[in-house]
């Protein structure tokens, strides 16, 4: 009970606190700062860094009025991420919904002179465009209402991911400086993604594009800008025109799942089919994807899978947006069923499955309870060692067979 008090009177003291950047009175009449300390000792070690970054005293003083900080509602935040600790199938049913594909659609047909000049200009799809900037922001109608400069100031003062969000601060204040936006309208998630692409303020460095010419990359307010840095980023992040991002398959009886890369025109003739019935292109790379094990949906991925993970690590991400664009694109839903309702691991049996594979020098990294390429390669190479179905899907029965395998050993 005594740290519960200690903790609403901190917060308590910190409500009261006047804004960044505003004056107030102390006992002897004068103007003084009752900023809380921790905060003014992390203000006076920034502004000199964001000097030498171009960053005026106006814009930094102008960027940093009427906050204080740290904001708890973000901090929170930082422990939930859906597309990372929900199942793959979880997340696709609440990203491609009926709703959202006919209203990516219809943004589609109302756009289209912009799009197509987009995608003749970047070489990325109108659907794939499209499909992200829905997932994003749900085609502009939710970019975030949360202040970015007050989100990185928080998660940078929590060191959160280290130094990360400190930079991204620092980009902020570029970006503010440049005119593009100001600190009232730069705006978006609580991890500091901003407007309707969702950009982190590097990432807008990097590749925002003003494409509606009005001398202003506007990720926030310009539908032009917005969709043409999404293709711009793609790009850049090195989409091949030529391939879709992958495809569902089926896989013939008996298919060698240990021989899970390869060319496409390989799987062809091993007997992997798209389940709409199209052929697979004759040229390209792929790799075999099964989120939810041999019971699941089959994919074969593109590299283009790999651009799409470059906006957002999470395979339940990439996946969504791919297959959110073949709908937008007129495609049909996934012809497999989901194992819902099937056994599953949770995040600390994800960890247990890291851990296990660590030890056998399998898995190089921290044990965080998240699935992804690193640990798909991993329990492949287990699976193959062990000779069993080489899905790569960390299952309870794999963890099952990692510790049995170490009781054995003792």
């Amino acid at each position: 009970m005594r740290r519960i008090a200690a903790l609403a009177a901190a917060f308590a003291l910190l409500a009261s606190a006047p804004a960044v950047g505003a004056p107030a009175t102390g006992p002897d009449g004068n103007e003084a700062s009752r900023e809380p300390a921790d905060l003014r000792a992390f203000l006076a070690g920034l502004r000199p860094d964001a000097a030498a970054r171009g960053v005026t005293e106006a814009t930094f003083d102008a960027a940093f009025r009427g906050m204080t900080a740290p904001d708890a509602s973000v901090l929170a935040r930082t422990r939930k991420q859906g597309e990372f600790s929900r199942p793959v199938w979880d997340y696709l049913v609440g990203a491609v919904t009926p709703a959202r594909i006919a209203r990516g659609r219809a943004r589609g047909s109302a756009l289209a002179p912009t799009l197509r000049a987009i995608e003749a200009r970047y070489g990325v799809p109108i659907p794939v465009i499209l499909a992200i900037w829905g997932i994003e922001s749900d085609f502009g109608a939710s970019a975030g209402t949360v202040p970015t400069v007050r989100a990185l100031l928080t998660l940078a003062m929590a060191r959160h991911r280290g130094d990360l969000f400190r930079s991204e601060l620092l980009d902020a204040l570029r970006i503010l400086q440049q005119g593009d936006i100001t600190p009232g309208g730069m705006s978006g998630s609580w991890a500091g993604a901003m407007g309707q692409v969702q950009f982190l303020p590097s990432t807008y460095l990097a590749h925002a594009v003003d494409f509606d010419g009005d001398g202003h990359r506007n990720i926030w307010g310009s539908e032009a800008d917005a969709l043409a840095s999404i293709a711009a980023y793609l790009k850049d992040l090195g989409w091949n025109p030529a391939l879709s991002w992958g495809y569902e398959v089926t896989l013939p009886p008996g298919f060698d799942l240990a021989r899970y890369a390869g060319d496409l025109a390989d799987f062809h003739g091993r007997g992997v089919r798209r389940t709409d019935g199209i052929p697979l292109p004759a040229s390209g790379r792929g790799s075999l994807f099964l989120p939810g094990g041999s019971v699941g949906p089959v994919f074969l991925l593109t590299d283009n899978f790999e651009v799409i993970r470059g906006y957002n690590t999470s395979d339940s991400y990439a996946l969504a947006v791919g297959h959110l664009a073949d709908r937008l694109g007129g495609g049909p839903a996934l012809s497999a069923p989901w194992p819902i309702g099937a056994p599953r691991l949770d995040s600390e049996g994800i960890k247990g499955v890291q851990r296990g594979l660590a030890a056998r020098n399998l898995y190089q990294g921290e044990a965080d309870g998240r699935a992804g390429p690193k640990l798909r390669e991993a329990v492949r190479r287990y699976q193959i060692q062990q000779n069993l179905p080489a899905d790569g899907y960390a299952s309870p029965s794999l963890l099952t067979h990692l510790r049995a395998q170490d009781g054995a050993a003792r």
